[in-house]
């Protein structure tokens, strides 16, 4: 039986079979960063969650546009309407240009990513770079009277746009306990109401931000980005948006709003999906709260929190290894669980490489066929029920324990169809490294070289050097090499 995708929704509050709007195109939106620091734990988070939908989309044979954005503009240290752009004040403190600092962070976040093995995305849109599309979308939320004009600034009309839409579908709330919950601020007296949000500002003197519109100079409100590069890039209706859980309520839900209320249409996005959080004793880690790790500091071990240094192929198997929908708490213990997780998977593809099916095979084991094929299937089941990694992990273990006996001649080869054969080699193969994004970390200078030392390593063995032998066990531990002496002949793997 074909499987079916099945994705969580955010706005129905259900898992949904995925019915792209154009297939096999796919649409996909998902918010990036605001660059004005270097990337950490909880960036990653988010990042593979989505690299791993972008893959699976296109394992499965769909054509994919993939555009995730970079906020160099409008976002305020409050996530709201007031206090100072966050890449203006790190501008300030550190004596440049705002534009120095957005390229110097996305560099590093690119550079982080890509040591994770994260897909780069196929459109990168800049805020910055879209002005021109912000202001189109507020020109046309002020002509359908969904917004107002206030000393240069616009405000989009929360109450207004609430007497025939739906403001906090998404995130379940209700405009009355929205009302009666904001406190008074700086800058709120402008409003209408405290609901309503900015969708430009105008720049004070002090402000470096500032770009020409048809009210002043000023800049754009932080959730018209995604609303306008989203819409220039993937029509006024697409399929998927992403984010993370924090973005839920104001940003997508403001994203919502402004979209119903320029075009007309329903919501953007069909699907929205949203990964959690990533915690550190089960408080949120984030910048604001200063408990965060970047991924420099995890890659290199310097940090106060971390036992160890962790490589970025133990960070990506600790993040795959909870659903993207639960949290994932931090701690060294599973950190380092992950690293025997992520050697035991590769592994499996280093036996994968060397088997052999024979020539001539014998009858298949019918039952033991039947029985692969189920283990492989399985192993898809889980990225089918809304991408739960941990449950396709699992499988793949379960798996890998087959190709185990295979390699240790517990099951022979001849038991098994060339069909099925395939299937188990070319799911393990296709989802550890296609699908998860795993891939093989350098481990000293193997090839050739690793060759040479086993056929020392038998020569030793065969002449009864065994303290030779021992040298070259102890040598290649260190290098996170073990040697295993099995039946079918000498063989290494990674040391678990």
């Amino acid at each position: 039986m074909q499987q079916k995708l099945n994705l969580y929704n955010t706005l129905t509050r259900k898992k949904e079979v995925f019915e792209p709007l154009h297939p096999p195109f796919v649409g996909m939106y998902v918010c990036g960063p605001t660059v004005y620091g270097e990337p950490h734990l909880g960036h990653a988070r988010s990042a593979v969650t989505y690299d791993v939908l972008y893959r699976f989309l296109k394992s499965e044979g769909y054509k994919v546009r993939y555009v995730r954005n970079v906020t160099d503009v409008g976002h305020l240290e409050s996530d709201a309407d007031e206090g100072e752009d966050k890449i203006q004040k790190r501008a300030k403190l550190e004596h440049l240009e705002p534009m120095e600092v957005v390229q110097h962070y996305t560099n590093i976040y690119h550079e982080e990513l890509r040591k994770l093995n994260v897909l780069p995305p196929d459109i990168e849109p800049r805020a910055s770079g879209h002005i021109i599309e912000q202001i189109q979308m507020i020109q046309e939320i002020l002509d359908n009277g969904l917004a107002y004009e206030v000393n240069g600034s616009i405000y989009f009309d929360v109450q207004a746009y609430n007497k025939d839409h739906h403001y906090g579908k998404l995130s379940g709330r209700n405009i009355d306990d929205l009302i009666g919950n904001t406190r008074d601020t700086e800058g709120q007296e402008e409003k209408r109401s405290p609901v309503d949000f900015a969708l430009w500002k105008k720049a004070s003197p002090a402000h470096i931000m500032r770009w020409p519109s048809p009210w002043g100079e000023g800049f754009p409100g932080w959730h018209l980005e995604c609303s306008a590069m989203s819409r220039k890039y993937l029509g006024t209706t697409f399929d998927i948006h992403g984010g993370g859980l924090d973005l839920m309520f104001p940003h997508h839900e403001c994203e919502i709003a402004q979209s119903q209320a320029s075009n007309s249409h329903t919501d953007a996005a069909r699907y929205w999906i949203h990964n959690n959080m990533i915690t550190v004793g089960g408080q949120k880690m984030g910048k604001s709260l200063g408990n965060f790790i970047n991924l420099s500091e995890l890659f290199s071990g310097n940090h106060e929190m971390l036992e160890q240094a962790y490589t970025p192929m133990t960070v990506r198997f600790f993040i795959l290894q909870a659903h993207y929908r639960s949290t994932l708490d931090f701690s060294n213990e599973a950190l380092q669980a992950a690293r025997k997780g992520y050697t035991r998977l590769m592994n499996g593809l280093g036996i994968l490489k060397k088997l052999k099916y024979p020539e001539e095979p014998a009858e298949p084991d019918a039952k033991l066929n039947e029985e692969l094929l189920k283990l492989a299937e399985d192993c898809y089941r889980g990225m089918n029920d809304d991408l739960n990694t941990a449950r396709t992990i699992a499988a793949l273990f379960n798996l890998l324990k087959k190709i185990n006996s295979l390699n240790l001649g517990q099951i022979r080869m001849e038991q098994l169809s060339r069909g099925t054969f395939d299937t188990v080699r070319s799911t393990y193969q296709e989802l550890v490294l296609n699908v998860l994004g795993l891939q093989e970390e350098p481990v000293g200078d193997l090839g050739e070289m690793l060759d040479l030392v086993l056929q020392f390593y038998k020569e030793a063995k065969e002449t009864k050097n065994y303290d030779k032998v021992d040298v070259i066990r102890a040598e290649l531990k260190k290098q996170g090499i073990t040697i295993k002496d099995l039946k079918t002949g000498i063989d290494w793997a990674y040391e678990e």
